[in-house]
């Protein structure tokens, strides 16, 4: 005689089945959503160290002050990121500091010495990410040290100045010297250059306003000034548009110097408003260039004056120490009708040094006889704008694209993989 189970224990036995699948599939759903945050809370991470490290090497520039500004950069950068599920705060457990922003030399080895350094490394873990599998787990198992609750992921990254495909030039154009060729057509390092306000009247040796995308219109010049163009590649043509005093609004919040509407937290400056112009800058002797840059102080020259690297180390205003517009005036001997006020010098919050960008060292496109772009060059702005227009003067620091950074101090952005254009920050690790 045969026994059959009976169709209550086969039900007990299949009850029992289910409750093992649905515990065993319990247990991969929440593997993956282990799993799942820590891959997310990498890749943040991985986006937050990537900023930094370009940021970092953008300011790699071969000055005393690179290495300080490169930390404070990538710090910034880094840190405006949000990590551990999009937390502004990374759930509190610590955002990026100096000692995690290091820098190597040509040959990849670790340096503290700014003339040195070529590469930006950014290095971050993230302790204390909540596993909610191992949670359980070490709840249902009574193991905890074998089922931690929390979890740590770290990430890495390497950046330095490569020659660029595209660049985002400011808009202007730069004429050759008579005679003048590559690399840097005629131009002296520290010489002082002409920016022509009357349209297209830039004549060799001269700098004229122009438009990027080769249109005549000045609110386009407005607009790439605010730095919105990163497409301008060798061979682009260039506009010469008529220009308006609009213009003089986005040029000036690069010195901190604003209108009632603006700010710097919305139109961020340099890290220094300083200015030079023959009133504190005195022309030296006859064939020797300003220099205002790196040099030293010219004989007449204001006992505050100093060159432009020290005031921006010290986050000078267009005043210096000071935050009047009456006191930028009476340094520069320029009008500034119509402007209100200044960025805060030094390390008052609301200023140069909390709002800073490299924003005064630009590049700038030189250009052929049809106006074609044939190349880059590296200026500083010294000067803001006066109201009612007039010329101003850039000081020429060298060819945008020479590689060693004592050549040329100039960084900008756009799409890199070039081959000798100029020098944006690119990830290489």
């Amino acid at each position: 005689m045969r026994a059959h189970s009976s169709p209550r224990r086969q039900r007990g036995a299949m009850i029992i089945t289910v409750a093992l699948f649905l515990l065993f599939l319990l247990g991969f759903m929440g593997i993956a959503l282990d799993f799942g945050r820590l891959f997310v809370a990498r890749t943040e991470l991985q986006t937050a160290v990537d900023s930094c490290a370009l940021a970092a090497a953008n300011e790699l520039n071969g000055e005393s002050t690179a290495i300080n500004r490169a930390r404070s950069a990538g710090q910034t950068a880094g840190n405006a990121n949000n990590v551990n599920l999009q937390s502004a705060t990374w759930s509190g457990q610590g955002k990026l500091i100096a000692a995690d922003i290091t820098f190597r030399d040509a040959s990849y080895a670790v340096t503290t010495a700014p003339a040195s350094a070529r590469y930006a490394q950014c290095t971050h873990t993230q302790p204390n990410i909540q596993i909610w599998l191992m949670k359980a787990m070490g709840a249902f198992s009574g193991d905890y040290a074998g089922n931690p609750s929390t979890r740590s992921v770290a990430a890495n990254a390497v950046a330095t100045r490569g020659s660029a495909q595209t660049t985002c030039p400011i808009p202007v154009l730069v004429k050759p010297k008579p005679g003048g060729t590559a690399p840097d057509y005629g131009f002296v390092r520290g010489e002082w250059v002409t920016l022509i306000r009357a349209q297209n009247a830039a004549t060799g040796g001269q700098i004229g306003w122009a438009n990027l995308n080769g249109t005549s219109s000045a609110d386009e010049t407005r607009d790439e000034l605010s730095g919105s163009d990163c497409e301008t590649r060798i061979g682009d043509p260039i506009g010469t548009p008529g220009v308006q005093a609009s213009i003089a609004e986005v040029w000036n919040e690069r010195f901190g110097i604003y209108k009632n509407s603006g700010s710097p937290s919305a139109g961020r400056p340099d890290y220094t408003g300083y200015a030079y112009t023959v009133t504190n800058w005195p022309p030296r002797a006859a064939g020797a260039v300003p220099n205002a840059y790196d040099g030293s102080p010219p004989t007449g020259a204001p006992a505050s004056a100093q060159n432009f690297v020290t005031k921006r180390a010290a986050y000078a205003s267009c005043d210096d120490t000071g935050a009047s517009l009456n006191g930028c005036e009476t340094r520069t001997g320029l009008s500034l009708n119509s402007f209100q006020k200044l960025a805060a010098p030094g390390n008052v919050a609301g200023g140069h040094k909390q709002y800073g960008m490299d924003r005064r060292i630009v590049t700038a496109p030189v250009v052929d006889g049809s106006s074609h772009v044939i190349d880059y060059l590296c200026f500083l702005m010294l000067q803001p704008l006066q109201i009612p227009m007039s010329d101003t003067q850039l000081e020429y620091l060298g060819n945008a694209g020479v590689v060693s950074p004592t050549s040329s101090p100039c960084t900008t952005s756009g799409l890199p993989g070039g081959s000798a254009g100029p020098l944006v920050p690119v990830l290489v690790r």
